[in-house]
């Protein structure tokens, strides 16, 4: 008996690139290898480049080069998309693959949706008034017939805010991708060696704080330069703070680019560094991990969950406690090569075949 699984628009019309929409290829592009799966995608227009390259999945739609992408216009362009272009297919599972507020599922197929954080809950004074992603979210997973949280701290927030039976809850952790093959380009780094900060910078990002605690050691400003890879150039307010923190140009350096170059910078990190009040999962400490880089990071949220015993933490509101861990780390070869080894050993309980099997696991268990 053939499962028919549909993917919805939602996240292929949102990124290009983005660790959610990544999820969602990864998970079809090896279901897609089962051969009692029949995968397709249904996006009418979509930006995504993952989906683009793919040739194990049907794709309804049409790549486009670029669709709004900004608050309330794109909420509303992806609820119009889902009304205008039903699906016309009879799906036996359809795995919604962002949160919205009304449903893209024909009658007889079954609903799976994933929670990958809580954010918007957590840190509401964060949000803007206007901003409904937190009121989309719940009309999705009290629709949903199944929900998979990414980590079991997610699933317990969830539960906390939303008040959801755990019975329709699954916890599925991610894999991680990137894998051998560095970058050919020589990445104006300088001689000195560096720590390295992956990621966006948002507020709960932590980035202000990791700032403060570089500046505040001068054996770290001596022998170290901070490297950040990832999200936008440094804001007014990110380089007037570099600037207050009498931090100099040379000290830090920002890169954005393809995986090659992410895989180089981890590679040739004395140290990684996730200073984040909170993540739904946190894929990056893995990454670091699979390039031998040692693992500073956060004590809190998911994170504990991810890394185990392969990472020193700190508690990310304490900037002296940031400090001393990252000091820990760096000026200690014995640490560095501890937490290299248990890295290794750790990064073999996280991968996409272990996330699509379970994922595989709880379509079947609907139907």
């Amino acid at each position: 008996m053939i499962m028919r699984i549909v993917y919805d628009h939602q996240i292929f019309s949102m990124q290009e690139y983005g660790g959610v929409s990544r999820y969602f290829y990864e998970l079809a592009s090896r279901i897609a290898e089962h051969e009692e799966c029949d995968v397709s995608i249904h996006a009418p227009l979509y930006v995504n480049r993952y989906i683009q390259e793919n040739g194990k999945f049907k794709i309804i739609g049409v790549h486009v080069p670029r669709i709004p992408r900004t608050g309330r216009a794109l909420t509303r362009l992806n609820d119009m998309l889902g009304r205008m272009f039903p699906l016309k297919s009879l799906p036996d599972i359809v795995h919604e693959t962002y949160h919205s507020k009304y449903a893209a599922t024909p009658a007889k197929a079954k609903t799976v949706i994933t929670v990958y954080d809580m954010i918007h809950e957590r840190f509401r004074n964060l949000v803007p008034s206007r901003d409904k992603s937190s009121q989309n979210k719940e009309c999705a997973v009290r629709r949903a017939n199944h929900i998979i949280c990414i980590s079991t701290n997610t699933k317990n927030d969830l539960i906390n805010y939303f008040n959801v039976n755990p019975q329709k809850i699954s916890v599925i952790h991610l894999g991680y991708t990137l894998r051998e093959g560095l970058s050919k380009r020589k990445l104006n780094i300088g001689d000195k060696p560096y720590i390295l900060y992956v990621g966006q910078r948002y507020t709960y990002k932590n980035f202000s704080r990791l700032l403060q605690a570089y500046s505040n050691s001068p054996r770290l400003k001596k022998a170290f330069k901070l490297v950040c890879f990832g999200g936008a150039r440094f804001s007014n307010d990110e380089i007037n703070q570099i600037k207050k923190l009498n931090l100099k140009a040379e000290d830090i350096a920002h890169f954005n680019g393809n995986d090659n170059i992410l895989r180089t910078l981890y590679a040739n990190a004395t140290a990684f560094v996730f200073p984040s009040l909170y993540e739904g999962f946190g894929i990056p400490p893995l990454e670091a991990m699979s390039f031998k880089c040692p693992v500073v990071c956060s004590n809190k949220s998911s994170l504990p969950e991810v890394a185990g015993d392969a990472a020193e933490y700190f508690d990310p509101y304490n900037i002296e406690e940031m400090m001393l861990s990252i000091e820990s780390v760096i000026f200690s070869t014995e640490k560095r090569n501890d937490l290299i080894e248990k890295g290794l050993k750790r990064i073999k309980l996280f991968s996409w075949e272990k996330c699509t099997e379970q994922t595989l696991e709880v379509y079947s268990s609907l139907l």
